[in-house]
């Protein structure tokens, strides 16, 4: 019986695995912190293949009109990490341009 709970405890396990965190070479999901961390977009496609019906994007990184859908993504980003004090944190506000 408690074996039975166990594995099927790991068979969720396994569906609900997340993407790789890698920043390194060819299936990179993650930016490097040099570049600004982040998710690339080929890493935000892989999850949202994971994630059906997730609204996952990319960063707002270029000029945008004020009060647009973007604007108010990147404002809401901006004030949501305020707070980050760490490495990748300050690469990503500095990607978003906060």
């Amino acid at each position: 019986m408690l074996v039975l709970v166990f594995k099927k405890r790991m068979a969720a396990r396994r569906k609900t695995k997340s993407i790789r965190r890698t920043t390194k070479g060819k299936g990179a999901n993650y930016r490097p912190t040099k570049k600004g961390a982040g998710m690339t977009k080929k890493g935000v496609k892989a999850y949202r293949k994971k994630n059906p019906g997730s609204k996952l994007k990319t960063a707002v990184t270029g000029k945008v009109k004020r009060g647009s859908k973007a604007a108010k993504r990147r404002k809401s980003f901006c004030a949501r990490s305020k707070g980050w004090t760490g490495k990748r944190g300050k690469a990503a506000r500095r990607r978003w341009k906060c």
